[in-house]
């Protein structure tokens, strides 16, 4: 399966795997080159505003309906069911998910922490963990409730997608859109990362405002994969999540078997290492906003659904000035993750794999070994915050953390005493 990489962010691409697989000049001709069938894949309303809308035009051997007849398909730690219940505000960490003993799947692998809204009300995210050992053999998913961010780490994934390859490893991400099948193989063995499910509007790059025409994440250093197709026969099986649940369908053919497209609806991958990061070089901690690299805007102006936001290598130069991120409160609900490196604002128990979650208005920031540090730090010198790479899913809703996550037996059931040093220094 040939792998290559299309540029820009949102683009409208048109690549073909065969020559003369994409038509000139219309869309869906009487007959289509190379015996090939049309089928358009929508990601948004028909009727949505030309800069908004997206959709692709897919040329492949059997339309995405021959399948067979769904049942449904068993995967217990994989759900969105976010309960109804009181939620605790409590501080919450984990740490890392443990690797898997029998061969494991990346849909076998996931495992739900957390979320809010629904795929009916097309608001809100459900976040996920995963843990595999084995690539994905025989099978193929899609999901019709969410767009799905990746975030891989540890191993290198490939995944094929029905409109071409795409290879990320850690400090990349990788977006599937929604209703895009894919199957994920493991080039590393065995992998882990996390997963969010975007129930809201299609993820885009923020708005810059003052900060002009450049910076953050540039459109250019977006990658949509180049067309690839499987032409395979067996006995297959197709995995869809619908409305919250697991169906699966047999199928007689791989359904990775699109020969061209064109369009602007496309999985993408993103380095994180290439984001330009923006900060203070007079006084102040800049507030996180300024690390987003995508954004899910809701019907409220400027408080999102989602931010995917990063904390990666950077220099602090800020004078007369607590550098470390301050202690806050906020609106918004944080689920946090750490790829590689030690997150500066926590001086231990923050490993990667690892997971923090606090809630709406739940005090939190940095614990006290990391006040003590930094309150002392000899601020005529830079500080470079190297080797690391933390990031946040952040949502205007409460984050509800579900059942499995709040019993796992790799939660940090002491980490609130991470601030019981914080003692009062007041001598008014």
């Amino acid at each position: 399966m040939n792998v290559g990489y299309m540029t820009g962010f949102g683009n409208e691409f048109a690549t073909e795997a065969v020559a003369g697989a994409l038509p000139v000049g219309r869309n869906s001709p009487q007959k289509v080159a190379h015996g090939l069938y049309a089928e358009q894949l929508s990601g948004t309303a028909f009727t949505a505003p030309r800069g908004e809308n997206r959709r692709s035009w897919l040329y492949r051997l059997r339309p995405a309906g021959v399948h067979g007849e769904f049942a449904p398909f068993l995967q217990p730690r994989f759900h969105n069911d976010f309960g109804d219940g009181p939620v605790t505000p409590e501080r919450l960490r984990w740490s890392p998910l443990p690797l898997p003993q029998a061969p494991t799947d990346f849909i076998e692998g996931l495992y739900t922490m957390a979320g809010n809204g629904s795929a009916a009300a097309q608001h809100g995210v459900g976040i996920h963990l995963y843990a595999a050992n084995v690539s994905m053999h025989g099978r193929y998913f899609y999901d019709a409730d969410a767009e799905l961010l990746i975030v891989p780490q540890q191993g290198r994934l490939r995944i094929a997608t029905e409109l071409g390859v795409l290879d990320v490893e850690p400090q990349q991400v990788a977006v599937l859109p929604r209703g895009v099948r894919f199957r994920v193989d493991l080039l590393d063995g065995a992998s882990r990362g996390y997963v969010c499910e975007n129930f809201g509007a299609l993820l885009r790059l923020p708005d810059l405002g003052p900060i002009g025409a450049n910076g953050l994440a540039n459109p250019r250093d977006f990658e949509t994969p180049v067309a690839a197709y499987e032409d395979l026969e067996g006995e297959f099986e197709l995995v869809a999540k619908f409305q919250g649940h697991l169906w699966r369908a047999p199928i007689g053919h791989s359904p990775l078997d699109v020969a061209g497209w064109h369009g602007n609806y496309a999985p993408y991958r993103y380095d994180l290492r290439r984001f330009n990061t923006i900060g203070s070089i007079s006084f102040d901690h800049p507030d996180p906003s300024i690390f987003t690299v995508l954004t899910s805007p809701s019907d409220t102006h400027g408080t999102a659904n989602l931010d995917f936001v990063i904390f990666p290598p950077r220099w602090l130069v800020a004078q007369d000035t607590f550098r470390p991120p301050w202690f806050h409160r906020n609106i918004a609900s944080e689920f946090m993750g750490l790829v590689h490196g030690v997150y500066d604002a926590k001086a231990e128990g923050f490993a990667p794999g690892g997971a923090s979650l606090h809630n709406c208005m739940s005090g939190h920031g940095p614990d006290a070994a990391t006040f003590e540090k930094a309150s002392n730090a000899d601020l005529s010198k830079p500080d470079v915050i190297a080797d690391t790479l933390a990031f946040m899913f952040e949502t205007r809703a409460v984050i509800r953390p579900v059942a499995q996550a709040l019993e796992a037996k790799h939660r940090q059931r002491d980490y609130p005493q991470c601030w019981a040093g914080l003692k009062k220094n007041f001598r008014g």
